[in-house]
């Protein structure tokens, strides 16, 4: 029997035997399987923070309307309603909109 073909058989039936070993880890290696999916989403979750802490900022930078604002729609809507240009229950309505009560 040739040399290969020799070789060749071994291999074919020993090969199934070296499939089973554990991976290059050692034992145990199999069970890391489940950080792949966590893997992938860490940059994800890396740059969403990063987005999260920008928006925070920038709201903390610049805030909405300052109450002064706020006063002068309550002062236009003060003057609407005495001009006679809304009736008393849309000037409440608009009042309670604004947060005035």
């Amino acid at each position: 029997m040739p040399k290969s073909l020799l070789i060749g058989a071994v291999m074919t039936l020993v090969a199934p035997a070296l499939a089973q070993t554990p991976g290059p880890g050692g034992p145990g290696y199999e069970w890391m399987w489940w950080w792949g999916p966590w893997h992938m989403l860490m940059p994800l979750v890396f740059f969403g923070l990063i987005v999260f802490g920008i928006v925070a900022l920038v709201r903390y930078l610049w805030p909405g309307p300052a109450p002064a604002e706020r006063r002068r729609a309550l002062d236009v809507l003060d003057e609407r309603y005495a001009r006679g240009e809304i009736d008393r229950e849309e000037y409440l309505k608009r009042r309670d909109d604004l947060g005035s009560r």
